[in-house]
């Protein structure tokens, strides 16, 4: 049994929450109450020391950051909690996936722009994680490795990770391709340098024309840019109409 034991409101309301989110059954008791029995886990704040036993494992939830100290609580009521690993299916909005060992612990579909800083987010905590990256949509997964610096990333051959979407399962598969990437072995790598092709520098030029108010295309030189993730169509647009 999962067991929030604290006086701290802000850990309390954040932990509870995300227990409730995740359908988890726990209990709560005050700090100083004895604790239940069958307790499995105990939830507290940072500076609080409830009356614990060395046997039941303690966890010690940021009130800033509460998923975290619930992603700990489920991993050790599963055994423990196993390596984090990211996958990642790069594209204009990466699917991303985090697991504990074989269980999902988080997922995103976040803005290109956001992604390595979502990454590095996960990671940041983690003992020896491993980023798995999908090796399609390449100019978009060279800038995210690009953009991961001192971590450890894997390019993944992404060839069929992207399951069949049933009825009502539409927008997911992004997130559960990167679920399936996360799970395969891939060659670590440190930088991809991709020079982009000239169909991909045509699309560009296309999209920033039906962006633009005017239905003038940027040249190829800010297409190369955006194309290399350096900046966003919206971005090159701005400096076109400066030129």
């Amino acid at each position: 049994m999962i067991v929030v034991a604290t006086a701290d409101f802000e850990v309390y309301h954040g932990v509870v929450n995300e227990l409730r989110d995740r359908g988890v059954t726990f209990t709560t008791i005050e700090l100083d109450d004895d604790l239940p029995e069958r307790t499995t886990v105990v939830v507290t704040a940072p500076d609080e020391s409830p009356p614990v036993p060395d046997s039941v494992p303690l966890v010690r939830a940021e009130p800033d950051d509460p998923r975290r100290a619930v992603d700990e609580v489920v991993a050790i009521l599963r055994g423990g909690s196993g390596r984090t690993i990211v996958g990642v299916d790069p594209g204009e909005r990466p699917g991303i996936a985090v697991l504990s060992g074989e269980m999902v612990v988080a997922t995103f579909h976040v803005p290109l722009v956001d992604a390595a800083e979502v990454v590095r987010e996960e990671v940041g905590d983690a003992v020896d994680p491993l980023v798995r990256i999908g090796d399609g949509a390449r100019l978009q997964g060279a800038k995210i490795i690009d953009d991961l610096e001192d971590v450890p990333v894997e390019l993944v051959d992404e060839t069929g990770t992207t399951p069949y979407l049933g009825t009502g399962a539409r927008g997911m598969g992004d997130v559960l391709a990167a679920v399936n990437i996360a799970r395969l072995d891939g060659e670590r790598v440190e930088s991809r340098t991709i020079e982009p092709t000239t169909g991909e520098l045509q699309r560009i030029k296309d999209r920033s024309r039906e962006r633009s108010d005017t239905n003038r295309a940027i040249d190829e030189t800010l297409a190369r840019r955006v194309a290399l993730g350096e900046l966003t169509i919206d971005e090159a647009l701005a400096e076109h109409r400066e030129d």
